[in-house]
């Protein structure tokens, strides 16, 4: 094996070097040379105090006769001063330099030859002032265009370096800054352009919508964008490109394979469900749905037309009719308490032959992913839910296999009363907050079947936490319900009614929100005004039939009207929430007509200060 180690000099070795080094002109007088690894013995030379061979820029100015530095100041200050060789290093540091310095081991540079004319020193220009060059050349303030097309090619960019988004080497930062300069420029910019950028990744585009959440066109032609997570960077949520009218997305795989495959429904559907506010894809105009409602041939209101972000109709209140509100509410909050602490004292509320089932729908909807309501730091406790303790007696009847799906479904459907508390008391603890947040929580119900086999049908939306991890999931419930016979242990135990079948059906959260009164969005965002300005953003006869107030309360607030007065007056509170003072005042004006009362509520109800309401 072979080692490297310094020579020792031959005699008179070091006065033939020196004698070389000053001939070269790169030392300037003689200086004793020794040798230093003797004195560091295992190869590891001192620090030399030989002054370094290699020329600095300021040698330059000192060399030449007549420079001083204000001579150098001012020559750099000179109007007219050259700027060939820009140098920029970086497309988004923005680091400047006044010098650049030499390059080193250049052949034939020495001192005297820079000395004599031969600096190559640049003036640097900040990153950000060429990005804002090129998108004043980029822009046009008459048509409101801002055309980012292929940057890539751009000579003024290639030429100082820069990497425009899309490019190897470009990051996030790059888009930012060009998106700020953008949301800079008067007036603001309503059309952009960034087709043909090889942009591969939608998280370029993320800054977008922050720095011009008001565009109305934009143009993302030819491109690499691959799937939809690209497309979540610019839309989903509140304040994503909400005025967003015309999008193309042309030459783009995302687009290309969907249509190649024969799925171009189901791509016009999810682009339409990211960005609601769209009239145009990829030159195309979106088709809208609408329904012709008969309206009065003679009407002196302007009826507000509905638009692609709402559907024709709003949402209205629960709807309840045909029966009396106590008896639902009666059933709903004795029900439900017991049915999260003590199941089974439901045994009587179950008539002798009732059928009890329940279904899991495991799917995240659409708006609640889009919302973030299972990820999301608000709802820490979504991540500790496990469907397990749930889908063993499902009788979700699209998820049964063919092998055993009939005989699952016969054993899921449990037969009897005491059947039906054997199945609910094997399923995970709940807690219902129906008299706490009536507004969660949506009823309809309406009498069904007629003369001596009638009975009451209800439809419960709503949410409970589950237990221990208090997590949230939302449910539907179906009950039919029957009279209680008399002498029978139901109503012997304060049951007016019997549960004849109760279907359950447990999905994955969603937010409350979506059966509020009020226009209905298409696409889960927020910002549209509710049908009910102040707290009566809750279902009204959900609210009035989970939680009235109380009959003493109301005993003593009606004391000093007729009986049929009485009547009006809590059906009113029911109906609009108002509270006792503000439902006298209004059925007073209306010549006690509850229809004309309510009408007149519907037109002022937005006028109304939140004291008016319960």
């Amino acid at each position: 094996m072979s080692t490297f180690s310094s020579p020792t000099p031959a005699p008179g070795g070091r006065k033939l070097a020196a004698s070389a080094l000053k001939r070269a002109g790169l030392i300037d007088r003689d200086e004793h040379m020794r040798d230093v690894s003797s004195e560091n013995p295992g190869g590891r030379k001192g620090i030399s105090k030989i002054r370094s061979h290699r020329p600095r820029p300021v040698d330059i100015f000192k060399d030449q006769p007549g420079h001083s530095r204000a001579t150098t100041l001012a020559s750099r200050s000179q109007p007219g001063a050259s700027l060939e060789g820009i140098s920029i290093r970086g497309a988004a540091s923005g680091r400047t330099s006044t010098v650049g310095r030499l390059r080193r081991n250049v052949p034939g540079m020495t001192s005297a030859s820079a000395a004599a004319g031969g600096r190559v020193a640049t003036v640097a220009v900040k990153a950000v002032d060429v990005w804002r060059d090129f998108v004043k050349r980029r822009w046009n303030p008459e048509t409101r265009f801002l055309n980012l097309e292929s940057m890539s090619s751009d000579p003024e960019l290639g030429k100082h370096g820069l990497f425009p988004p899309g490019t190897p080497g470009s990051s996030i930062k790059e888009a930012s800054v060009i998106f700020k300069l953008a949301s800079q420029l008067e007036p603001p910019p309503q059309t952009i352009s960034l087709a043909n950028n090889n942009i591969g990744t939608g998280q370029l585009l993320s800054t977008l919508a922050h720095y011009l959440p008001t565009l109305a066109n934009l143009s993302l032609q030819n491109n690499d964008l691959k799937v939809w997570r690209d497309m979540d960077h610019i839309s989903g949520r509140k304040g994503k490109l909400e005025h967003l009218r015309e999008l193309i997305l042309l030459g783009n795989p995302l687009r290309e394979l969907e249509m190649k495959h024969g799925r171009g429904d189901k791509y016009k559907s999810e682009v339409t469900r990211r960005f609601p506010s769209l009239v145009m894809l990829d030159q195309e105009a979106i088709a809208t749905i609408a329904f012709d409602a008969p309206t009065p041939s003679c009407t002196t209101a302007t009826e507000e037309r509905p638009t692609a972000t709402t559907f024709p109709f709003e949402m209205k209140p629960s709807f309840i009719t045909g029966v009396d509100n106590a008896v639902i509410s009666n059933f709903l909050v004795r029900f439900f308490p017991l049915f999260d602490n003590q199941r089974a004292a439901l045994l009587d509320a179950y008539h002798p032959s009732a059928t009890f089932s329940y279904s899991v729908n495991t799917t995240i909807p659409s708006r609640a992913r889009t919302q973030g309501l299972h990820s999301s730091r608000e709802f820490p406790n979504q991540r500790k839910l496990d469907w397990a303790v749930w889908l063993g007696d499902s009788r979700n009847l699209t998820r049964l296999g063919r092998s055993d799906g009939a005989e699952k479904a016969v054993n899921t459907l449990h037969v009897g009363s005491e059947a039906v508390i054997r199945a609910i008391a094997s399923l995970p603890k709940t807690k219902h907050e129906i008299s706490n947040s009536p507004d969660k929580f949506c009823v309809d119900a309406w009498p069904i079947g007629q003369g001596d086999s009638l009975k009451l049908f209800i439809s419960l939306h709503g949410q409970f936490n589950e237990e221990p991890s208090q997590g949230i999931r939302s449910f539907d419930r179906t009950f039919v319900l029957a009279p209680a016979p008399p002498g029978s242990r139901a109503k012997l135990n304060g049951w007016d009614v019997v549960v004849l079948s109760d279907q359950w059906t447990i999905r994955a959260y969603s937010s409350h929100e979506a059966w509020r009164p009020g226009p209905m969005r298409v696409q889960a965002e927020e910002g549209l005004p509710t049908a009910l300005q102040p707290p009566q953003a809750m279902p009204q006869h959900s609210a009035a039939t989970i939680a009235v107030p109380s009959q003493a309360q109301l005993e003593g607030a009606l004391s000093g009207f007729s009986e049929p007065q009485r009547r009006l007056i809590v059906e009113i509170c029911q109906r609009t929430r108002l509270n006792v003072k503000y439902a006298v005042d209004c059925l007073q004006n209306n010549g006690w007509d509850l229809d004309r009362a309510v009408a007149n509520f519907e037109q002022v109800k937005g006028a109304l200060s939140r004291d008016a309401f319960l």
